[in-house]
């Protein structure tokens, strides 16, 4: 199973991000996530902020509600 953040739960809403359409993007730096409608989305994959869940979930709710 592959590791897209050393967070569990960030990992945990990205598999599920690509299971309803969004695709994954390695970069040299950052990763990221790619909606259905293009929006790209990096990923924090080593957060050292414990509140880096809760703004990645955000930024994909606001990511959903405007263009989705």
């Amino acid at each position: 199973m592959k590791r897209y953040s050393s967070d569990k739960n960030i990992n945990q809403t990205i598999r599920s991000l690509i299971k309803s359409g969004w695709s994954f993007r390695n970069g040299r730096k950052h990763s990221s996530v790619i909606s259905p409608s293009g929006i790209r989305l990096c990923i924090p994959s080593t957060p050292s902020d414990y509140r880096a869940w809760y703004n990645f979930n955000r930024d994909i709710k606001h990511i959903s509600s405007r263009h989705g």
